[in-house]
């Protein structure tokens, strides 16, 4: 990693750590402009937390230049909120196969080592890990266990997680990614990523306001 990399790094965590702070000396969200409420309000799956849901997808462009931001961002989370990422295929067959691929390896338990790899592989390298073998070809290059993941790859509980994400896309009639809700009836706006966490921050500070 270059010396101008690394400063990068070092100045985005930061911005990261500050936004957390930084939220409450802001003027407070412009409903319309910073965030709408969801046409349809959904129960969220965290009745205790607040509940914040990242949809994306690894074969997502935006999602990819998102990825360093919001996995900072989120890390630095209060206790009372709860992250969550849902991967989704937006009609796309191959990024059908990384919303199995996503469920498959937190199966194996190799999901957070391989989140940023899986990014790099495709935007990166370059590689098409748009189907079964090659996707199984590619985690066993990484140390995963080919068999174990193969076996999670097709196996009933991923086919049933794949499924309810694909289905919690509809219900938050997800159109363009990556998109982030809040309390199942927020969703985030902004021009760039950046204030897309300031914003983000704001509205779970609003969640907090209207629930005590």
């Amino acid at each position: 990693m270059t010396g101008s990399s690394l400063r990068q790094r070092f100045l985005l965590a930061l911005a990261t750590g500050a936004l957390l702070c930084a939220g409450s000396l802001q003027a407070a969200p412009v409903e319309g402009r910073d965030f709408t409420k969801l046409a349809t309000p959904q129960t969220p799956q965290t009745q205790d937390r607040i509940e914040v849901i990242e949809f994306f997808s690894w074969g997502c462009p935006h999602c990819d230049r998102f990825h360093p931001l919001i996995t900072p961002w989120a890390a630095k989370l209060p206790a009372n909120v709860k992250f969550i990422r849902v991967p989704v295929s937006m009609g796309h067959q191959q990024w059908g196969q990384l919303v199995r691929t996503y469920y498959a390896l937190e199966a194996t338990g190799d999901l957070e080592r391989l989140d940023s790899a899986v990014f790099d592989a495709l935007h990166r390298q370059g590689l098409r890990l748009f189907d079964e073998p090659s996707i199984t070809a590619w985690v066993a290059s990484q140390g995963v266990n080919a068999g174990k993941f193969y076996t999670a790859f097709n196996s009933p509980e991923v086919s049933m997680r794949a499924q309810q994400a694909e289905q919690l896309s509809r219900d938050y009639q997800v159109q363009g990614i990556p998109k982030i809700t809040v309390a199942g009836k927020y969703e985030v706006h902004a021009n760039d990523f950046n204030q897309m966490l300031v914003n983000a921050t704001q509205v779970i500070q609003l969640v907090m306001t209207e629930e005590n």
